[in-house]
């Protein structure tokens, strides 16, 4: 039977990883994680010395494009602790109790997300630029790729140049 187990790490750059597996073997998955971060320039922790960078939220997403001033309003309206507008997207946090009725409401008035979950947030990013980025990309979708991986979650931060370079 596959238990979970969650690893915490550091990449490349000062960033910073929470991995969640879903395995039948923990020694063999913290294996598998701790030789993928030292083949990407990382290393696994203890238990606690990530974690606590995170914060537990229900996260909804909309285009860039979505009116943040109306949003805003609705969303707190409904509940929600915070809106945030980036270039890329606008997020709304809720706690993970309220997540579904926050994202209830916003859908009866016709706010509906382009993505909805309940995640692990970086309260600090790390920004990361140049062979680090690089690195810390590669190391990213490394994780994802095994198979006991369920989540991987990261406070990196890489502008959308260094990406579109990448």
């Amino acid at each position: 039977m596959r238990q979970p187990v969650r690893y915490e790490g550091y990449g490349p750059g000062a960033a910073v990883v929470l991995i969640d597996c879903r395995t039948d073997d923990r020694d063999r998955s913290r294996a598998l994680v701790r030789r993928t971060l030292a083949e990407h320039g990382g290393y696994l922790g203890a238990e606690g010395s990530v974690a606590y960078l995170f914060d537990r939220v229900g996260l909804l997403r909309y285009p860039a494009g979505a009116d943040l001033h109306g949003l805003t309003q609705a969303a707190l309206s409904a509940g929600a602790e915070d809106v945030i507008g980036t270039s890329r997207a606008v997020e709304v946090l809720t706690d993970p109790e309220d997540f579904q009725a926050v994202r209830a409401q916003l859908m009866r008035q016709g706010w509906t997300p382009s993505s909805a979950e309940v995640t692990e947030r970086a309260a600090v990013g790390a920004p990361v630029s140049g062979e680090a980025a690089q690195r810390m990309v590669r190391l990213l979708e490394a994780l994802a790729d095994l198979d006991d991986v369920w989540n991987v979650y990261s406070n990196v931060e890489i502008s959308d140049e260094v990406l579109a370079r990448i």
